[in-house]
């Protein structure tokens, strides 16, 4: 096993950030439950297949493009994309609920086959699912067209994720009154989206009974959570993988500048990494291996666990990627300009770590913003917006029905709430867990820790909604008593 963990420094296969060369934490790591490798090297068709079950349908709602102000241009409408699986619904008269998974970072369209957690329940919940795409992602672009959406600070000023909640809040009001207005509603979603699902709950309670928060890091802003943090426990990870892996990555660094220094080093380097382009500098090297054995942390999921398998020997020898040119997508450009207005998530890389310490840097990260942009971030906004300073004492007064579920190897688990702040806002959290597993569908291979997880999720769940009925029948047992 050490062996094949040894070659995680000879061959890298994906990564799933997009690091800039020049400062290694300038785009701060995707926040996504499915990898990005794991679509590649299992289904290359993943996003285009996944919408070909004649269960799910596809949707467009006339949304509005800013709920926040009435000058003229904020009555615009864009398009929205939403999908719906009425395959295993319980139907109007019975009020049987709905499932809705709000979207992030990425197109909708992997979400009902990469994310089967509320497909594989639906049936014993008779649940009506709905997923709905995040604007200014996959096909939910304002203004036409992407080019003329994140053409300046202007038309991309709309794309915050106040706007995006008030986007599922009015869709999803527009889904009960169209098919059920009394079915409970239960918002779902993962990483980035399993905070929208927390702060859609505080937000607009009285669109949804409860949420699911998966892998949401919503305390990882200001100075609530360490900023070096993440990398830490991508270095316990790795640690408690291997010390001997530990110790040789620990040591790469200065290993890889020593060399990068000498003469025809960077050409060493180049034909050592199997570099898809020679090598300018020794950071384009760093940056990417950092990323990737990031990246393995995060998505160490079982029963493959990438980390102690060895990242080569899982993923199998592959062709360059190294120095690669990058692919620039919706989510690339959508997640660079989201971490440089609102979710400035303040990451740094300390000197307990396998890494070459990188403190955060505000200053130098909100120049690349300004210099991208022409906006400087605010990093305050979403805990004043949304909140997050002494979470308990705040949410245990007001908050309700919030399940938080997190897998501790996951370096983001650092910035999630891990312990309960009430009845019914509950911390589930699993020793062995990975990022976003829980919402992943569920397989023959999946350990019994992992099972009872998902198991104790659907059980509150369940809670939630008995107790709806239970008060929706007696609140109309009072207008029947009260009627005249």
């Amino acid at each position: 096993m050490e062996k094949q963990q040894h070659t995680l420094i000879i061959f890298i296969f994906i990564s799933t950030y997009v690091i800039s060369s020049t400062h290694p934490l300038m785009v701060i790591p995707r926040l996504s439950p499915i990898p990005e490798w794991e679509t590649i090297l299992y289904n290359n068709n993943f996003a285009s297949s996944s919408l070909s079950s004649d269960d799910v349908k596809t949707f467009y709602y006339n949304q509005t493009l800013d709920h926040f102000n009435y000058k003229p241009q904020s009555y615009q409408t864009f398009q929205q994309r939403y999908l719906m699986n009425f395959k295993y619904w319980g139907g109007a008269n019975s009020s049987a609920p709905i499932f809705a998974y709000l979207g992030a970072e990425a197109p909708i369209d992997g979400s009902p086959e990469g994310l089967g957690f509320i497909t594989d329940n639906a049936a014993s919940f008779n649940a009506l699912l709905l997923y709905i795409e995040h604007r200014y992602y996959g096909k939910s672009i304002p203004f036409g067209s992407r080019e003329e959406a994140l053409k300046n600070a202007s038309t991309i000023g709309y794309f915050n994720s106040a706007q995006a909640i008030a986007d599922y809040a009015e869709l999803i009001i527009h889904i009960k009154n169209t098919y059920s207005l009394k079915s409970p509603v239960i918002v779902f979603g993962g990483s980035y989206g399993g905070m929208l699902a927390s702060w859609f709950r505080l937000k607009y309670p009285h669109v949804a009974i409860g949420a699911l928060a998966s892998s949401a890091p919503i305390l990882y802003f200001d100075d609530i959570t360490p900023h070096d943090g993440y990398f830490s426990i991508v270095t316990r990870d790795f640690r408690e993988a291997s010390e001997t892996c530990y110790e040789t990555i620990f040591k790469s660094w200065s290993a890889i500048e020593t060399v990068a220094s000498q003469p025809n080093g960077l050409s060493i380097l180049s034909n050592k990494f199997n570099t898809c382009y020679p090598l300018n500098n020794s950071s384009d090297l760093i940056s990417y291996l950092v990323s990737m054995y990031a990246s393995a942390a995060q998505y160490n999921h079982p029963p493959t666990y990438p980390i102690y398998a060895g990242v080569v020997a899982f993923t199998g020898n592959a062709t360059c990627k190294v120095n690669a040119p990058q692919n620039v997508t919706d989510t690339t450009q959508g997640w660079r300009w989201q971490t440089c207005s609102e979710m400035v998530i303040p990451i740094g890389i300390g000197n307990d770590s396998m890494f070459t310490a990188d403190p955060y840097n505000f200053e130098s990260f909100a120049n690349g913003c300004q210099k991208e942009f022409g906006v400087t971030p605010r990093p305050h906004w979403v805990t004043t917006y949304y909140g997050g300073h002494d979470i308990t004492l705040v949410l245990q007064r007001f908050g309700s029905n919030i399940i938080f579920s997190n897998g501790l190897r996951d370096p983001y688990s650092i910035g999630g709430v891990l312990n309960n702040i009430s009845d019914s806002i509950i911390a589930i959290n699993t020793v062995n867990g990975s990022h976003c597993l829980d919402i992943l569908s569920a397989k023959e291979t999946d350990p019994e820790w992992l099972v009872q997880q998902r198991k104790k999720e659907t059980e509150i769940m369940k809670g939630w909604i008995t107790q709806y009925y239970a008060d929706l029948a007696a609140l109309n047992e009072t207008w029947t008593l009260f009627s005249p």
